[in-house]
């Protein structure tokens, strides 16, 4: 009777594995439904991780009591090898090799804007003017907390060159300083009120070398909103509370993630007309490793932190919200080494991005 009752258990257990793979698979793969078409079910990446640890939770489990079922995890880590690398890639550290370019991207939050200080916009720029990056992309750039005469005093020393591009006057702004010269620029085009992409030409040598920089649409979350988020998460949010701001979260998501997809689209198609050229692709995508946005946008590019970064690579830190949002990609003339969130600074609400890119002598 008892043999019975352990292997009827094992049983069920060994069901709801093969279950909690299938889910994880679908979620995984998740990003090749068109927000469009389905928004309601295009954020199911972010719950990517929880399947990731039920199915190690499984393996373990199998491991001490029943090790030959452990082959059941195994084959749902194979299965789905190609999402759980985009989300916790685990790579060999090596050396830089001599004449390689760094490459920054940091969502500044308007230089600390959200803490209404002066010292976490010096804060930021001191961080850029130690890290010495060659190229450096800004998000959500603005002068509403350090001046122009501040920046350009840090800054110009480091970098010759400079550029922004803007939502309209003084709206959402992007920018790019370098030690390479600007030679050319473009505007992505894509409907948004407050969020763009734009692409820098840059000479590199001999190369010129096109560098895109995004902020594709936000979430639209208010602080209230995410902070019901936070206690949503914290069980601190009594019952018909947490039902209103779930349904809120989904409904808000679902609506971001659908204006994001013409987005992404716009900049894929702009990257697939520039092949001709070495291209760095960086910024904040506001989207997760496992979506729509990311996956179109990445198509026909590394990404540097699933080529050569460790680990999660949590970029965006507040709210309730802890993942990998800011993106570093580029095309097949370079080889990526050391990409990097550095959560050393927390001025912002998002860690900035770092890699070394080696261009690669083509025979």
């Amino acid at each position: 009777m008892l043999r019975d009752f352990k292997k009827y258990t094992l049983q069920i257990l060994a069901g709801a594995n093969i279950s909690s793979i299938i889910l994880m698979f679908l979620v995984g793969y998740s990003d090749y439904l068109n927000p469009t078409e389905f928004p309601m079910l295009s954020n199911v990446g972010l719950a990517f991780p929880v399947f990731l640890l039920i199915n190690l939770g499984f393996l373990i489990f199998w491991l001490i009591f029943k090790p030959r079922f452990s082959l059941i995890p195994f084959i749902g880590f194979i299965i789905c090898y190609s999402p759980v690398r985009k989300y916790i890639p685990i790579n060999v550290s090596h050396d830089v090799p001599r004449n390689s370019i760094k490459v920054l991207s940091y969502n500044i939050l308007s230089f600390g804007e959200y803490d209404h200080s002066k010292n976490a916009g010096m804060e930021i720029l001191n961080y850029l003017c130690n890290e010495r990056a060659d190229i450096v992309c800004l998000q959500e750039f603005s002068t509403t907390v350090v001046s122009q005469d501040d920046i350009d005093q840090k800054l110009n020393p480091i970098y010759q060159y400079s550029d922004t591009m803007s939502v309209g006057d003084g709206g959402e702004a992007i920018a790019i300083y370098s030690r390479y010269p600007i030679v050319g620029k473009d505007r992505i085009e894509f409907e948004s009120r407050g969020n763009l992409s734009g692409a820098w030409k840059l000479l590199v040598g001999k190369d010129t070398v096109v560098v895109v920089n995004n902020h594709l649409e936000t979430t639209g979350l208010t602080k209230e909103q995410r902070k019901d988020f936070k206690n949503l998460l914290k069980g601190k949010l009594h019952k018909d509370t947490a039902e209103e701001a779930s349904k809120m979260l989904v409904k808000k998501l679902a609506e971001s993630t659908r204006k994001r997809a013409p987005e992404a689209d716009a900049v894929a198609d702009y990257i697939g007309q520039h092949l001709r050229y070495p291209i760095i692709v960086c910024g904040d995508f506001n989207d997760g490793p496992i979506s729509y946005a990311h996956r179109v946008i990445a198509k026909k590019l590394k990404d540097c932190y699933i080529e050569s970064g460790n680990g999660l690579g949590i970029s965006y830190h507040r709210g309730g919200f802890f993942v990998r949002i800011d993106n570093m990609m580029c095309s097949d003339d370079f080889i990526p080494y050391r990409c990097v969130v550095d959560s050393k600074i927390k001025a912002s609400d998002h860690y900035p991005i770092t890699c070394w890119l080696k261009k690669q002598v083509k025979g």
